[in-house]
């Protein structure tokens, strides 16, 4: 387990030890920053998928391939 330093606004804070015993703040933390990654790597990977299935960019990436060879480089 590591320890991780965060700065959250005052009234945030107060509300939050308000309402959320000691012993249970990073337990809640955590699963809220879980949630949190967990929407935005499907977003990514989404939005990968879509690049790769993309037709447009296939055939952009073709017309790339006959004009500068397969690296990307023009020959010398």
């Amino acid at each position: 387990m590591s320890k991780v330093l965060f700065s959250f606004p005052d009234k945030l804070v107060i509300r939050m030890k308000a309402v959320i015993p000691a012993r249970e703040r990073s337990k809640i933390i955590a699963n809220l920053l879980e949630r949190e990654i967990t929407t935005r790597e499907r977003r990514l990977y989404t939005c990968a998928k879509e690049l790769e299935e993309s037709k447009s960019l296939k055939k952009e990436m073709m017309d790339w391939d006959k004009a500068f060879g397969e690296d990307g480089l023009e020959d010398v």
